[in-house]
């Protein structure tokens, strides 16, 4: 797995107010997103998370698409706007799917310390990362 970092001095409002993720955030919440999160890089075929293991970090996809995957199966292709990762740390259960980069992606990394924060200083943040997993939680629950 390749990751290279970025400077966060390039515009961080500019950058992420097109991001479906940050949709309503003001310029001021797009500065602190900023902030808190690291900018990293990685290849196509880089493994971004990997089922089974303890989470300490999840993503927002910039630039780029990653394949979700459970065991061998794809499940769904991300772009950007994407959260991903994000259960692992709400939950604290190992991560439940794979997730790979399909094509070279720029993402957002908030580890634990920095996701909380985000959650609790960003209303909107912690309605759609609820809104995520509940219709995660959905999409995996059996129909009866």
């Amino acid at each position: 797995m390749v990751f290279g970092k970025r400077s966060k001095a390039d515009g961080a409002a500019g950058r992420l107010r097109g991001l479906a993720f940050f949709e309503g955030f003001s310029d001021a919440e797009l500065d602190r997103v900023a902030e808190l999160a690291t900018d990293v890089e990685a290849e196509a075929g880089a493994l971004l998370i990997d089922q089974g293991r303890v989470g300490t970090e999840c993503y927002v996809i910039e630039v780029g698409y990653a394949g979700v995957w459970v065991g061998d199966e794809h499940v769904v292709t991300l772009g950007p706007g994407s959260m991903v990762g994000e259960m692992a740390l709400v939950e604290r259960t190992p991560r439940s799917a794979s997730v790979v980069a399909e094509t070279p992606v720029r993402l957002l990394a908030f580890d634990n310390r920095s996701f909380k924060e985000l959650l609790a200083e960003m209303p909107k943040a912690e309605e759609r990362v609820k809104a995520l997993l509940a219709a995660r939680l959905k999409a995996n629950t059996p129909h009866t």
